[in-house]
């Protein structure tokens, strides 16, 4: 076992392990350390504890230290020329007339690099930016693309739901989402009420689905052959959370319709999956 402390470099971010180097630090602690990209600031997210060494990305790198008054104070400096540097690059990209979209400005803690991050909707070539940007600031740059996902997450918005979006407020990664998702959870398949602003499907419908998946075994889906009293029917709706289905029973010039227990009846013959209609499949690819 290996004592490790958690680090986040940012509120939604990713959670770090480090060497605390024997000291004994709190989650909300500031800590500068060293990373992939340079020297860097975080946070403590999961303070001092033991962990398995397959937890672990070798070689697991120690702290420089705990944050001082000095490492505070120049974190806010360096916030503030951010701004600056997310300016001037604006307006280096309207000069080289690029076809792209600057996000977020981020200078490394001890300033030996500055990260821009734009989107665009194919390649760019920044060749020329690059070194536009290199002769202004007079250190290293590098320019990342992100997808419409990281750019909602570095941005930030309130959803459709009237809460902070997921991704910027807690979710620490992306999960694979799909659209089967949203079809087995009943909802709605128009791509405008199942997408986030993003353009992308929402999150949130990954959050409940191994529940969904779990019920969906017990409930026989639209479509299916059921006896229930000696009766023959078919599921004309599912009520999955409830675990009721709807039934028709008879023919169709006399029939009636009962809502009954999943439970209480007899599965005769499983109802085939409806297709997701192409055009809904297309839009949401087309996004």
């Amino acid at each position: 076992m290996t004592e490790v402390i958690g680090v986040k470099f940012n509120k939604a971010g990713k959670i770090y392990y480090f060497d605390p180097k024997g000291k004994q630090l709190n989650i909300g602690d500031g800590v500068v350390v060293e990373t992939s990209r340079g020297v860097e600031f975080g946070y403590v997210a999961v303070k001092n504890k033991e962990v398995g060494e397959n937890e672990i990305v070798t070689p697991l790198k120690p702290i420089i230290r705990k944050a001082t008054d000095a490492d505070f104070e120049k974190l806010e400096r360096n916030k503030e020329k951010e701004k600056e540097a997310f300016e001037i690059a604006v307006k280096k990209i309207q000069e080289h007339k690029l076809d792209m979209k600057l996000i977020n400005t981020e200078y490394t803690f001890d300033g030996s690099k500055i990260l821009f991050y734009f989107t665009a909707d194919g390649r760019i070539d920044f060749r020329e930016l690059v070194k536009s940007l290199a002769g202004v600031f007079r250190t290293r740059i590098e320019l990342r693309q992100m997808g419409v996902r990281d750019e909602a997450k570095t941005l930030g918005a309130i959803s459709i739901c009237g809460r902070p979006l997921c991704c910027s407020s807690f979710l620490n990664d992306f999960h694979s989402v799909s659209i089967r998702m949203a079809k087995d959870q009943g909802l709605s398949l128009n791509p405008t009420k199942i997408s986030g602003i993003c353009g992308r499907l929402m999150c949130c419908l990954q959050y409940e689905q191994a529940a969904y998946e779990d019920l969906l075994k017990k409930v026989p889906g639209k479509g299916s052959l059921i006896e229930y009293d000696g009766q023959r029917g078919v599921v004309t709706d599912t009520f999955v959370l409830k675990g009721l289905i709807k039934v028709k029973f008879g023919t169709p010039e006399e029939s009636s319709f009962k809502v009954l227990a999943a439970q209480d009846v007899k599965i005769l013959k499983k109802g085939k999956s409806e297709p997701i209609p192409e055009d809904v499949k297309k839009e949401l690819e087309e996004k």
